[in-house]
């Protein structure tokens, strides 16, 4: 049967078959859209899990160097924390917020950067000042890679959920809404086709009734005419006398 299965509740007339394939046409469009934005945001997606199998190996080596780098300093100067807290007024690694647009997404993006002076730039070569500043080297430069990180897992995980849902629209376009609307304009298309071969079959038999009584309206026309013709012929009245009979004289 043509136009079976789901379809939208609407009138078979031509409007609404001109207005079906406009929106047909839209979502058509619209999947298309769709289908590229997922592409691109898939396609980011794994630029940003490898930027993160990469960043998360280089963390492990950095800790690693940074743990072995405030080891050296424990040994050549005790414990050094409660310096370092007294020392530190104000923050001087700091991080600031963007975003980055990719297919209409706001990703957000985290920079490091250094405000202030180095707290500890006067720190002598005595009692293992060199070990020191190379910790704090170290542990700043960790702290870039975990800023970096931190930018890449919380981009990962609105790519993911924006993925999701994106691909969720594709399919339920491509698989419910087009077939749909394609099933409703087979479906007016159907009807319509039907509504033609009924105003046919209709004009034709109006047109056979019309021919009818148009044979019969000429029939009884030449009838009246018939009659009126034999009634109105001119009667010989000398005719009774054009034969006449033989006299014969004895």
């Amino acid at each position: 049967m043509s136009g079976a299965g789901p379809r939208l509740a609407v009138f078979p007339t031509r409007m609404a078959l001109t207005a079906m394939k406009n929106r047909l046409k839209g979502a058509q469009t619209g999947h298309s859209l769709l289908k590229r934005k997922s592409e691109a945001l898939t396609r980011r997606f794994r630029e940003i899990v490898k930027k993160i199998d990469e960043a998360k190996r280089k963390m492990g080596k950095v800790m690693q160097v940074a743990s072995f780098s405030y080891a050296e300093v424990k040994y050549s100067t005790g414990d050094i924390g409660y310096q370092v807290r007294e020392s530190a007024k104000s923050a001087q690694l700091k991080v600031r917020a963007k975003t980055e647009n990719v297919s209409g997404v706001q990703l957000p993006a985290f920079d490091m950067f250094i405000d202030g002076q180095n707290a500890f730039e006067l720190t002598g070569l005595g009692r293992g000042g060199q070990q020191v500043q190379k910790c704090k080297d170290t542990y700043a430069k960790a702290c870039e890679v975990l800023v970096e990180l931190a930018s890449l897992q919380t981009a990962f995980v609105i790519l993911d959920e924006v993925i999701k849902v994106t691909n969720r629209r594709v399919n339920a376009i491509e698989h419910v809404i087009i077939p749909r609307i394609e099933n409703t304009i087979r479906w007016i298309t159907s009807e319509l086709d039907e509504q033609d071969r009924e105003e046919f079959f209709r004009l034709k038999k109006v047109q056979n009734k019309k021919k009818v009584v148009r044979d019969e309206n000429d029939r009884a026309r030449e009838a009246v005419e018939g009659w009126a013709t034999a009634d109105t012929a001119p009667v010989n009245l000398l005719g009774q006398y054009d034969v006449d009979d033989d006299v014969i004289f004895r």
